[in-house]
């Protein structure tokens, strides 16, 4: 990353994403709806950056700060699978982390 990018910051999507709000995919579609305010103004572009001190609304609702990012592995015992919601009901490794951790996401399997 360079100087440039840091002092820019992040998109709008992936720092709405970041702040557990919804996926990027999700954000850039409540952007186009026209639901999110950036210090007070309506934003529609995916392309807009979030800068320090910005204030960002959501539905009128001030959205803290994301937590920064922290990465760990994690030994999946057998049984559990590797989804936020089975449609089969069957047990999730978010089902059991959801008690002892802030937002988690998975980015990948060994």
């Amino acid at each position: 990353m360079s100087d440039t990018d840091e002092k820019r910051g992040d998109r709008i999507a992936k720092w709405l994403s970041r702040a557990g709000v919804a996926s990027r995919r999700d954000a850039e579609r409540m952007l186009a709806e026209g639901g999110i305010k950036l210090n007070g103004k309506v934003v529609t572009h995916p392309a807009t950056f979030i800068s320090p001190g910005d204030v960002v609304q959501v539905n009128g609702k001030v959205v803290d700060q994301p937590d920064r990012t922290r990465v760990w592995r994690y030994h999946k015992p057998e049984g559990l699978v590797t989804t936020h919601k089975d449609p089969e009901g069957r047990p999730t490794v978010f089902d059991k982390l959801k008690h002892q951790l802030p937002r988690v996401i998975s980015v990948g399997r060994l």
